[in-house]
């Protein structure tokens, strides 16, 4: 009796090893589709922003210092922030450290609540 379940055992059709990896591999397609796909988007945007930046554009910084770009240094790697008019006051700041432009906020009459 138990050489006929073994027999019984042994003639069952083997599944393929694609098959079996076929979740993993769909699991990886929805990954890059979902995270990995919109990042490179992302990073492809903001590196164009820092390539179209311009003296006197308006930005804002990783850190949240908004200022006006006055003047490129070392071959456009830095940049010169003037973020008070009143005093002059002027930064140096990498670049890579531009997070956007800035524009102003609409102001609206409503009341905070």
């Amino acid at each position: 009796m138990f050489y006929v379940l073994l027999q019984t055992a042994q003639t069952e059709p083997q599944t393929s090893p694609f098959i079996s990896f076929l979740p993993i591999i769909f699991l990886f397609v929805i990954l890059y589709f979902l995270m990995i796909r919109p990042q490179q988007k992302r990073q492809k945007d903001h590196q164009k922003l820092l390539d179209n930046l311009n003296i006197n554009d308006v930005v804002i910084t990783s850190g949240g210092i908004i200022g006006k770009i006055t003047n490129f240094k070392k071959e456009r790697d830095t940049v010169i922030l003037k973020i008070d008019d009143t005093n002059n006051i002027k930064i140096e700041v990498r670049r890579i450290a531009i997070a956007g432009l800035w524009q102003e906020p609409a102001v609206t009459n409503e009341p905070v609540k």
